[in-house]
Parts: C-alpha cells; structure tokens; sequence
C-alpha cells in the first residue's frame, strides 16, 4: 500500500462531493459544447449543473421513485450526467446500460435490474416503445432525453428538470435534505459479455468516493484542465475517471464527435486531458511518428528527444518548446494521456513522455469501482501499471517460478458483490475478501505490477510452458501496416497447441509498406516480419501460423477483444 501523492479531501459520498466541489468550482465551465456558430463555444457552470441534478432529483421523487432502480442509456452527452447524479445521489439506485447492446440484450437487462423508470435518447425510442407496449418490466416511467414535453406518456428529461425548480422554489427539500446510505448498492453495472453470461456488479457510494479519493492522490487535474470524453459512459473506467473525478476537481468535460473526429475535437475545444484504452493511444502515437517521418524531421526528433531528457535529469522542461508544432498538432494544450482497459505499447508511452506528453498506464475492473493501481510521477516503471492505490492491499497467489499468479486485491473499493448470484460472488471475493482479478501478473520488489495476461486466456502447452497472447500481439502490433492482432492456440492431434495469429492490416497503409500488389504477397511480406517477432522469442513462443485480413476483430464497446468469439471465427 502506498501512500498519496497529492492532498485530496475524502468524500462520504457522491452528494457530498457534488455539494463541497461546488461550493469551490461553482462558476467554473463543467462542460463545453459546440454551437451553430463556428469558434463559438456554449458553456454550463458547475453550479449549474448541480442545481439541474437537484431539480431533476426532486422531480423523480415527486413521481414515486424513492429508493428505487432507474436505468440510463443513451451516448455520451450532458442528459446522461444529469440524470446519473440525479438517481444516485438521492433518489435511489442507478443502472448504466451499454448503449451498443442489441434491442433484445437491452430488454433482457432491464428485466433483469428490474429498474421502474428508464432514461434514453430518441435513438432508442423503438425498443422502449416495444418495452412500453409487451408491459412485461416494472417500468412505470419513460423519460426522453430528447423530448421537450411529455408526449404519449414519455416524460421529458427537460419538462422534469423545470418541474423540480418549480418544486424546490415551493420549499420542497426531499431530494436536498436526502440521506445516503455510503455502505449500500447505488450503482448496478452488468459486465460485458453476452446477457445470460453478464454480471450485475453492486457499488457502493464507498466503493466509488474511496477510489475517487485514490485516483486524485495519485493522478492531479485542476479546475484549469478539459477532458475530452471519448469511451462509453456507460462503462466504470469512463464514468469513474472521466466523468465523476473531473467533475469533482472542477475540471471541464467536452464530448468527443467520434474517432474520426479526435484531431479536430482536441484542438477545438483545447482538450488538456483524455482519458482512453491502448488501441487509440497506440494509433495516435504511429500517425504523429509517421507524420514526422514524412515530414523529414525524425533524425532532427530524436536528437531533440536526447537533448531534452538529458536536460530532464537537471530538472530543466523543454519537451513543449522543442516539439511545439507537434504539439499544436494536438490541439497545443494537452498535458495528460491515461490509459486503461488493457496491456499498453511501452513504446507509445516512452515515446508520447519522451515528447512531453505525460501518459500513465493503470488498470483495474468493474468490480473494483474501478481502478486498482496506476502510474504517477513518483511511482513510474516502464511495462507496469504502477503499484497498487493506497486504499488497497494487492498480491500475488501461486506464483510460478518466473513469480507470476493472479492478481488479488482487497479494500473499500471492492464491489459488494453480483446482484443475486451468490455463486459467482464467492467464486470472486474469497473468504477474506481478497478479489480474484482473473489476471496473471507479477510485482517486482519495489511494488510495481506487471500485467501478463487474463488467466482464462493463457495457453498452456504440454510441456507446461505458458504463452500469454497479449504479450505477442503487442510486438505484432509495432510492425508497420498492422492495426491489431489475435494469438490463440490452434488444437493439434498430439494434445498440444500450435501458436497461431490473425493479424489485421490496414488496408491504406500496409500494401504501400511492404509493397505488395495482393494479398497472398502481402502475407508473405507479414510472415517475414512475424519470423523476425520470433527470433527474439523462445522456440515455444513461435508463431506457426498467420491469417490475415483488413476486417476489424470483434470487440466490446471499450474496444477489448471478445476472444471467445473470434477462436469461433478462426478454428470452424
């Protein structure tokens, strides 16, 4: 357990919070949006945007929904906040639901939280009207987030909001005045995964203010600092480090247009801070090398690099000077990548650091609330996730002989357990309420984590060797013209497995690298670089085989490879 880097005050729960970071940040920009005007911007203050949740509480109380379940599903947008805060900080227990789940998975999960009142955009009016139709939920409330008065008996996000600033005026205090219970579900979230196989994590106000509190003693935001907000809201790595802790820090929050859109959004809105997982960081990182390349500036880069760090050691910061114009490049003001949901290219980080960027690595779960260790500018080792928050008590059980197990942790951030399935709980959070992570990893003898890979993912051979699949999409991921890749382990007669690889070019980029007119060529030039990967490798870690193609691999909304899946599409 480490101690805190930075001073930041411990918060009962997500009401207090609201209330003590308002009275600080209250006329700070919470959020940024765009308006039909070029270059001109709209702003709402955090003192507007808390009195909207409790206007919006109030309301939700009126209606009968005290201490009940509410559901939210729409994209990322300033309604989803709102009506977040306002179910879990004093009406009753929120339910996030994956906004890129089919009709028939939405219906499944809402039957299954059995939430009474649901929050959704226009885009999912067909499946919420079929819902409203069967009358087969506990749903009693419908509430557009696009509407602008009630229409067919959908309420209006909007006409509530109005409807509770009529109702406090009145003198009413419910929702001011209500009590939280820090200990108790708040939260509901369903792993991913398809329906019968998905989770229902229960969070507490505990759980969730304990991590806020980590995260700001290691990783420091102010009030100065714009996020852009790029992965789902939905999912607790976005939801808990940005959205709730910039929130918290008076930071502001503007919302991200779509990949396609990043360059632009981070220099329009002067983003200082994202928050995103290893696939975008590691493709920004290639284009921004790539357009140094050809620009002629690589020798002229890399001699700045080494002057620079040099430099660093003297406790002298001319990264932003020297790299200016890459830096404009991505908007001028950013400062801060953190990176999470999956194993990070060391070469991505070093190099964004190196060009004064300062990128973390961290990790953690759902059921962790979610953050369990990450890097900061006192406890940084290149290839780890840091060491463990100061919270929370990790180690490592059956160690190998290289000392790699799984990972456990224990602490007040640690869910409560999975919503009726007592089975599963137990299965997780053993007796003395260490959490069983699923992931293989080792920590060197200053506390620093190595991930290796997901437990129920490593291919043990007959020899009892292990391969772990994410260490060498990694390297096969670094070759030039390659967007991703999948290692499994191909079944042979023998009992054993042959290491196997689909790898995923891009379709623009990887013919002109390696200059190929067609395919079948262009695996032949791929197989040559993956030899390469293996002559750095021991023989049991051999690729044996490869399949290529330009079709993305299948992945949840966080961009995490669904393994299970796509083994289905290579071994039928």
């Amino acid at each position: 357990m480490r101690e805190p880097v930075h001073k930041m005050p411990k918060y009962k729960n997500l009401k207090e919070m609201l209330e003590k970071s308002g009275e600080i940040y209250g006329n700070r920009p919470a959020y940024i949006f765009k308006t039909e005007e070029p270059d001109k911007f709209r702003e709402i203050t955090h003192r507007e945007f808390r009195q909207q949740i409790n206007q919006l509480g109030t309301a939700l109380i009126d209606l009968g929904l005290e201490n009940k379940r509410i559901a939210v599903i729409s994209e990322n947008r300033y309604e989803w906040g709102i009506a977040y805060l306002a179910i879990v900080t004093g009406t009753g227990i929120v339910v996030p639901l994956d906004k890129a789940l089919p009709d028939n998975e939405i219906e499944s999960l809402i039957l299954r939280s059995e939430v009474e009142a649901i929050f959704y955009s226009n885009k999912y009016d067909n499946v919420m009207n079929e819902i409203k139709e069967k009358k087969n939920s506990n749903i009693k409330y419908f509430i557009s987030m696009d509407l602008e008065k009630e229409t067919n008996e959908i309420y209006s996000q909007k006409e509530l909001i109005n409807k509770g600033k009529e109702l406090i005026e009145k003198g009413n205090r419910e929702f001011l005045d209500a009590k939280i219970n820090n200990k108790e579900m708040g939260i509901m979230l369903f792993t991913s995964g398809t329906t019968a196989m998905s989770k229902a994590v229960m969070l507490s106000h505990e759980n969730l203010c304990t991590n806020l509190f980590d995260i700001a003693s290691t990783i420091k935001v102010d009030e100065n600092d714009v996020f852009l907000s790029f992965l789902p809201l939905h999912h607790t790595f976005e939801c808990t480090t940005g959205f709730i802790y910039p929130i918290s820090k008076g930071s502001a929050i503007a919302f991200c247009e779509g990949i396609r859109h990043i360059a632009d959004n981070l220099k329009e809105y002067h983003i200082s801070v994202m928050v995103s997982v290893p696939i975008l960081f590691e493709s920004m990182y290639k284009k921004v090398m790539k357009n140094i390349e050809k620009k002629g500036k690589l020798g002229t880069v890399k001699k700045g690099i080494k002057i620079s760090q040099f430099l660093l050691k003297l406790g002298i910061d001319i990264r932003r000077k020297l790299f200016k114009e890459i830096h404009d490049n991505l908007g001028g003001k950013l400062r801060l990548f953190v990176s999470g949901g999956a194993a990070l290219d060391p070469e991505a980080e070093k190099g964004f650091n190196e060009l004064g960027v300062t990128m973390y690595q961290g990790y953690g779960l759902t059921e962790s609330s979610p953050v369990i260790a990450a890097e900061d500018d006192k406890y940084r080792r290149l290839g780890s996730i840091g060491r463990a928050f100061p919270s929370l008590d990790v180690k490592i059980v059956e160690p190998n002989e290289e000392g790699i197990g799984e990972l456990v942790a224990k602490g007040p951030s640690i869910m409560l357990g999975y919503y009726n399935n007592e089975e599963a709980t137990k299965e997780t959070i053993d007796e003395e309420g260490w959490l069983h992570t699923g992931d293989l990893a080792k920590i060197d003898k200053d506390g620093y984590i190595f991930i290796s890979g997901r437990k129920k993912f490593v291919i043990v051979l007959k020899n009892g060797k292990n391969v772990y699949p994410e260490e060498l999409e990694t390297l096969i991921n670094k070759i030039e013209g390659i967007k991703e890749s999948f290692v499994y382990g191909k079944p042979e007669d023998d009992g054993d497995y042959k290491i196997c690889s689909k790898i995923v070019y891009d379709k623009e980029l990887a013919m002109e690298v390696f200059g190929a007119t067609e395919e079948e060529q262009l695996k032949e030039e791929i197989w040559k670089e993956v030899k390469k990967i293996n002559k750095t490798m021991p023989a049991y870690k051999y690729i044996r085989e490869i399949l290529i193609t330009d079709e993305d691999l299948i992945k949840t909304t966080t961009q995490k490879i669904k393994r299970f899946e796509e083994i289905k599409t290579v071994l039928n």
